[in-house]
């Protein structure tokens, strides 16, 4: 393998990497937002 694959081949990676780390980073603060607004319960009520 020349030295240009490898390059391509660890660009790739890091690139899934990156977007990987997003994507699950973003599922996180996602859960974290179900958790809080299930805290705080229906608004029928916070209203009443």
């Amino acid at each position: 393998m020349t030295q240009h694959w490898w390059h391509v081949a660890i660009s790739w990676g890091l690139a899934a990497a990156g977007f990987g780390s997003m994507a699950w980073m973003a599922a996180r603060r996602h859960a974290d937002a179900k958790r809080r607004t299930a805290l705080l319960g229906p608004r029928e009520r916070r209203q009443g």
